[in-house]
């Protein structure tokens, strides 16, 4: 029944995050710093970029090329370690919340999961990877205990953990990306006034392909939704203009060389559709929830940083806006370049989760 217990349930360090995204490789070694700085140490990071279509809506497509990818991002980073946390994409695992009797054994509580699992999986039970965690106690029923129930397609968590195989790694840990985004950001809003309790907080992961929209209060997530808006359309428009290749205008979007009417011909444009998709998110989150607030806006992924954008978004949105790092409040490692880590931060955001949960 349960692939996915062995690899959720153990947490052994020394153990990096691995981010496997559509465009990119993203790795994080996080190692205890003693009381201070969150008692975190942001020791060792590095990125890759993945071939076009190696990876496609969450699906590994070339196996060798994301292999290949792994291994070089593993060995630029300089890490010893072998056991990595990895993330399942939000749209490849079913999640839900159900009520149990409490005090069940082990035994008897699987058991039970596996019954109530098929009422919520459109799959055959021996198709799926299951796993589930025990929230706790059920709120109003002090017989029953709520049960987080988390399942995914076999072959989708058979692709990850083989990836890691053929790497050299172990996969000790399989996360949820979404959740893993939300521990990391958990950690940074723990450090505003009042740990951040009681505030409404938006974060807007902008990949290459998908905008990834988490609200959360007091750390738990009220609102989610994926829209199908990314940094690929930005570059797409660069090589139609320019007559260049996919790859060449990422290169140049990322460096900056392009002709002088590149700002208002193509990024201006696209800022103001990068805004107004946040917007309209913000707009249906009010309309489709109880809540009619957002108290902080934070941009994360390779987009986040696109200059310009923050200050669009908080303008159009007039929600106090920030760009987030995953490493804020951290102590950072010898070997981390401070000033290069001010620019790749908020892209590290999902891989900064997985590597938290060796402290799990």
């Amino acid at each position: 029944m349960i692939d996915l217990k062995r690899l959720l349930g153990q947490r052994q360090p020394p153990l990096v995050g691995l981010d496997i995204s559509t465009s990119c490789v993203r790795l994080v070694e996080l190692v205890a710093a003693g009381k201070g700085a969150a008692g975190y140490r942001l020791e060792r990071y590095a990125a890759e970029p993945l071939p076009r279509n190696a990876v496609t809506d969450g699906n590994i497509e070339n196996l060798d090329q994301v292999v290949d990818t792994v291994r070089r991002v593993w060995k630029k980073s300089g890490t010893r370690a072998r056991h990595a946390a990895l993330g399942m994409p939000p749209a490849s695992v079913i999640t839900k919340k159900i009520i149990l009797p409490a005090g069940m054994s082990e035994e008897q509580l699987e058991i039970q999961v596996e019954s109530e699992a098929s009422q919520y999986i459109p799959f055959a039970l021996d198709e799926v990877s299951l796993d589930f965690d025990v929230i706790g106690p059920a709120a109003n029923a002090a017989d029953d205990i709520e049960v987080m129930l988390a399942a995914s397609r076999r072959e989708k968590v058979e692709d990850r953990v083989a990836v890691a195989e053929a790497s050299g790694l172990k996969a000790t840990v399989m996360d949820i990306e979404s959740y893993a985004a939300r521990a990391a950001l958990a950690r940074v809003v723990a450090q505003q006034p009042d740990g951040g309790a009681g505030r409404l907080v938006a974060l807007f992961q902008i990949g290459a392909q998908v905008t990834h929209i988490s609200v959360l209060l007091d750390g738990a997530a009220v609102y989610e939704r994926e829209q199908p808006f990314g940094g690929d359309t930005l570059t797409e428009d660069i090589g139609r203009a320019y007559s260049l290749t996919f790859d060449e205008a990422e290169a140049r979007k990322k460096t900056g060389e392009l002709p002088a009417n590149y700002h208002a011909e193509l990024l201006t444009p696209f800022l103001d559709s990068a805004a107004l998709e946040i917007t309209r998110a913000i707009q249906f989150f009010y309309t489709s929830t109880p809540y009619s607030r957002v108290d902080q806006l934070f941009l994360a992924g390779g987009c986040a940083l696109v200059p310009g954008l923050l200050e669009l978004v908080a303008s159009r949105t007039r929600i106090a806006s920030a760009v987030i790092s995953p490493f804020d409040g951290m102590q950072i490692g010898t070997s981390v370049r401070a000033a290069q880590l001010r620019l790749e931060a908020p892209a590290y955001l999902v891989a900064c989760g997985l590597a938290l949960r060796r402290f799990g």
